[in-house]
């Protein structure tokens, strides 16, 4: 399966999450979108489900030699979520990537305070946290908001996406009560891939998708 763009794979996978929705499976949703990409999907799942839409930026921890390849990653107060497995392979340990995680924390709360033009965080206790990115590759990033989603005390815990690899919809399953995906193709390779127009998302495009929801969070 292939999507057009984000905004059809937004309606697509608001579908099912909609059903659940009215099936009572999913009270007082609060929809977090993984920015930057997974906005758009999200803003298409609030616009159908009615909730507010709030921003959860989680960052990738890249190795120092090589930024692109993810050791691990980090969200919210939560402290670095690590690979252990390749920071063995690489010689690595968390002091040596003490430096990245700087980098990587002040740009997590610059996107917040940018995204959220003043607002606090979405209250999730007691509420259906629904998880949304455009897709899961690794699944890394999503594994560190999904652990900071659960500090906030949500009564459930969806992940919901469009397309994943099948391994990374695997090793999420444990971290949330629904994982809702259309896709989980064999032959994944790659998010964008699986989009015909994947063109990358702006800070202008997340505010523009945030101030557009139905119901600010």
């Amino acid at each position: 399966m292939r999507f057009r763009d984000r905004q059809e794979a937004g309606r697509e996978l608001a579908v099912p999450l909609r059903a659940l929705y009215d099936s009572g499976a999913l009270p007082h949703p609060v929809v977090l979108a993984l920015p930057r990409g997974g906005v758009t999907v999200a803003l298409e799942v609030a616009r159908e489900l009615r909730a507010p839409l709030d921003v959860l930026v989680a960052r990738k921890i890249g190795a120092p030699f090589q930024p692109e390849l993810g050791v691990g990653a980090l969200a919210g107060d939560e402290p670095p979520l690590y690979d252990r497995q390749s920071l063995d392979l690489l010689g690595l340990n968390e002091a040596d990537l003490a430096p990245v995680v700087e980098r990587e924390r002040a740009e997590l709360r610059r996107r917040e305070r940018l995204y959220r033009e003043g607002r606090p965080a979405a209250d999730l206790s007691g509420r259906t946290a629904i998880v949304v990115d455009d897709g899961l590759a690794t699944g890394a990033t999503a594994r560190a908001a999904l652990r900071a989603v659960r500090r906030s005390a949500p009564e459930h815990v969806v992940l919901a996406v469009p397309v994943s690899s099948p391994e990374a919809a695997r090793s999420l399953r444990p971290e949330v009560d629904d994982l809702v995906c259309l896709s989980m193709p064999p032959d994944f390779r790659a998010v964008g891939l699986w989009y015909e127009d994947f063109e990358q998302v702006s800070d202008d495009d997340v505010l523009r998708a945030l101030r557009a929801a139905p119901v600010r969070a």
